[in-house]
Order: C-alpha cells, then structure tokens, then sequence
C-alpha cells in the first residue's frame, strides 16, 4: 500500500487549438480560455508516492535547463524547486529512490535534470534511479518529426552518461513497486505509462499523464492535436473509463489548471461525466 502527496512544479502555456484537436475554439474556450495569442495556461503535476521503503516522484515537470526562446514561446512560471519544497516535508530529494517518467516529453522529464553552479548538468535527486521503458526510449532517442521538438537532447541523453537511467520491460499491467502497476498507452506518444496506484485505504488512482490530461479532456472527442495516433487514444481514453468506473478510482489530472484528482462516472446512455473534483483525497 501506498500514500501519496500532489506536486505542481508550475504552470506554462501552449496553443489552445493544439491542446483540444477537433474540438472547436467556441466550445474549449469556455472551458479554458484563452490569452489573446490563443495560448491557455496548463499546470504540470507532479506526484509523490511513498511506499514501503522507495520513495517514488512520477514525472517532474519542465526544470529551469531552457533557454531564453523556449521561455519566450512557453512560458513557465511558478516553477517549483523541488529542494526547497520537498524540504518543508518528511521526504527531501535525497531520499527520493526513484524518478518515473510517464514519457519524455520536456514538460514531464526535464524537471528531473538541472544545472549545479559550475554549469553542469546534475540529477535533481542525487539518489534517484531513472526510469523509462525501452520502448518508449527508443522512440524518444529517434524522433519522428512530429514529435522531435517535445524530446530534448539535454532532457535523455545525460540520464545515459550519468549511469542512472533505467528501463522497463513493456508488458501490461508489470509491476513497478508493492503498490504501484503499470499500463501502456500509445495513442500520444510510443508506450507512454499510466502507473496506477492502490493507496493504504483501498482507494485507486489512476495516474493519467496526457492521455486525459485535464478535467476539461473528459469528453471523448477532446483529444489533443498533439497526439500521434487520435484514434487510439479515443480506445485508450474508453479502456481508462472502464477502469476510472470501478471502485473508488480517482484520476489524478497531470495539465489541469485548477484541480488535482477527479471522479467520473457513467450515465445510463453510455456517456462519462465528472461526479466531483478533489484538491486531496484520503490515504
């Protein structure tokens, strides 16, 4: 069993009509509006899972590695230090034991690197293992076109010369620790993992990265134009609302602006709602 502890590493922006696809601007506006460049404003969760003796971040947001132009076009703000903020908490960076990145995309990897003061580049958890799957490494190592801006070399290849990179064996369903599996998902990016966490109560949460990336996605057709393979996502999105149905199943929402976990439920027409929000839940 497990206990967790919700972490925004900050907030940045990117183009509304990237993030909701086919959906049109007069319909996602309401929910997320809009800055005057057509960029809304996203959140980037991270979580803290204690359990037994690992002590376990998943995902870890955008970091402070990017350049003036990145900043410029993305702009982050609130970033989070995670050594000062795991530092008002029983758990400090050092004694995180693991680092598990959903996918490498820069705004859920590149927090997990940053610069020490000689210009160098360091593990923001000196203690940590790294782990990815070897799927989805080579996916990121050799990017399709689509997708080569969102994986940075300075965000994957020093996890490789540090030595703390780590992969996993793709099979559905394999276990990362006592309290945590793992499914694999294909529809935003190769083998992306949704970690799927059963807390000391009994309650499930559903870690859920970008294939439901905010409580505004829940809608099925909201699928974002980034991903490379909508249709399976609109498979995978159905395959999580079986899961997200049953129990007590709470979502945790990694890009929402507002919320942190969410419960859905279904409607006797077959349709997914959301049945409430939660800032916190019990452990």
């Amino acid at each position: 069993m497990a206990s967790i502890t919700p972490i925004n590493s900050g907030y940045f922006k990117l183009d509304g009509g990237a993030m909701f696809g086919v959906v049109p601007k007069s319909m996602w506006s309401k929910l997320n509006p809009p800055d005057e460049a057509n960029m809304c404003t996203w959140a980037m969760r991270c979580l803290l899972v204690q359990d037994g003796d690992r002590n376990i971040i998943i995902d870890t947001g955008i970091g402070f590695k990017q350049d003036e132009k990145f900043r410029g076009h993305f702009r982050p703000e609130h970033l989070i230090d995670f050594e000062t903020t795991l530092s008002d908490g029983e758990v400090t960076v050092n004694d995180i034991t693991d680092v598990l990145l959903t996918h490498l995309h820069f705004d859920h990897a590149g927090g997990a690197l940053r610069y020490d003061a000689s210009g160098k580049i360091v593990p923001t958890f000196p203690n940590a293992k790294v782990w990815t799957n070897d799927f989805h490494y080579r996916w990121a190592t050799q990017p399709n076109e689509r997708e080569r801006a969102s994986f940075l070399k300075e965000n994957i290849h020093p996890f490789i010369d540090l030595g703390i990179l780590h992969l996993i064996d793709v099979q559905e369903g394999i276990r990362f620790s006592e309290s945590i599996t793992l499914d694999f998902v294909y529809g935003h990016t190769g083998a992306m993992m949704i970690p799927n966490i059963t807390l000391d109560n009994g309650s499930k949460v559903i870690f859920c990265a970008d294939l439901l990336p905010s409580s505004y996605h829940v809608g099925m057709p909201y699928i974002m134009a980034y991903d490379v393979q909508p249709l399976i996502t609109l498979k995978e999105k159905e395959v999580l609302y079986e899961k997200a149905t049953e129990g007590n199943t709470y979502l945790y929402l990694e890009h929402d602006r507002l919320h942190n976990f969410i419960r859905v439920s279904k409607q006797e027409n077959g349709r997914v709602v959301i049945q409430d929000y939660h800032d916190t839940i019990e452990n």
